[in-house]
């Protein structure tokens, strides 16, 4: 497998498909952990490193539930390369940085991806398509107890397993779920959204996670801290509160239906008009007028589209994504073009 491969397939996560997929995008778990007696990455010197990347390497290439996973040393990829794994949420921004004795490894499906030595000495993710919280914990737990045959991690009986920030000590564990919440945006009760669930110990961001600013309604929804909490206590939080979220986007949809169908139905298709027939549009404007088209799917107000279909567009017509199919740089102007024309064919069919 190959880097480039993942522009002929289809994240898992991209599919549409599972529980309450017409609001909740997809669910994120992930787990952060240490090797025993290894300095922390911004502690240690490049021969430790370079030791503790080769460690982890080895316990990979041994693991049964990870066997044909690609195993990437950062140090071997360019930028744009980088920048494409962060669009598919593959890794996080900070790890395309200082990339020497770096190292990322995906799974099949791209379902599961481990960062190696960014903040800490391994970050292992499941991403799944939908509201997934327990299937992705599983598929997470599973790998962490195997890989644990072959690795010893930092551990306190007191404070649980060790990691560079305060916040993720304890658990480990950062669970998110994306939502698509427009009907929310559009009667203005997000703020209410955001005032609630910081007194529940969770945070809101944009699309890419952590420091990303929320916009085109998407919101990332994870909890806070690990520490003093169960897994379970952290995963059956978030879940109660997920559930009443899209209960309220729901009810609120339903709302618009009935009292508000006519300016609801106009702006989608305007929306779905102008993604149809522009020549040059900037990835936020694509965004925000593909979150409108997704509601009138989700609605039933437009019958020749998907979600799947819909996320994949938010996918290819990002930056990193849009020249490695031109297989060549694109400055602003030419990807804006590029873009253009992708999402046209793709609605329009040529």
């Amino acid at each position: 497998m190959k880097l480039d491969d993942f522009l002929q397939g289809k994240s898992e996560w991209l599919k549409g498909e599972g529980p309450k997929s017409s609001i909740v995008m997809s669910t994120r778990v992930r787990v952060a952990r240490n090797l025993n007696g290894r300095l922390f990455f911004n502690w240690a010197d490049d021969k430790q490193r370079e030791g503790t990347l080769e460690a982890m390497l080895s316990a990979l290439k041994k693991s049964e539930l990870l066997k044909g996973a690609l195993c990437i040393r950062m140090e071997d990829t360019n930028m744009l390369d980088r920048e494409f794994l962060v669009e598919r949420h593959l890794m996080s921004k900070e790890h395309t940085l200082d990339v020497k004795y770096k190292g990322l490894v995906i799974g099949d499906k791209e379902i599961v991806s481990i960062i190696l030595n960014e903040e800490d000495h391994m970050r292992l993710q499941v991403l799944q398509s939908g509201f997934n919280i327990m299937e992705a914990w599983r598929i997470v737990d599973d790998i962490d107890m195997e890989l644990g045959r072959y690795l010893t991690f930092a551990y306190s009986s007191k404070f649980g397993y060790l990691t560079a920030c305060p916040t993720n000590t304890g658990t480990g564990l950062r669970a998110s779920v994306m939502l698509h919440l427009p009907a929310l945006q559009i009667t203005e009760q997000m703020e209410n959204v955001y005032e609630a669930i910081s007194k529940l110990g969770l945070t809101i961001r944009g699309f890419y996670g952590e420091g990303t600013e929320a916009f085109g309604n998407f919101f990332q929804i994870s909890n806070q801290v690990a520490l003093g909490h169960s897994e379970m206590d952290i995963l059956d939080n978030l879940e109660r509160v997920i559930n009443k979220i899209i209960i309220r986007e729901e009810d609120t949809r339903t709302y618009l239906a009935k009292h508000k169908k006519q300016e609801i139905t106009d702006n989608i298709f305007r929306s779905y008009g102008t993604l149809k027939s522009a020549r040059i549009i900037t990835s936020r404007e694509t965004i925000k007028l593909l979150s409108s088209v997704r509601l009138g799917v989700d609605m039933g107000l437009i019958k020749d589209l998907d979600t799947g279909t819909l996320n994949e567009l938010l996918l290819l017509m990002q930056a990193a994504h849009l020249q490695k199919t031109s297989n060549m740089k694109l400055n602003a102007q030419e990807r804006d073009i590029k873009r253009a024309n992708l999402v046209r064919e793709k609605l329009t069919g040529g």
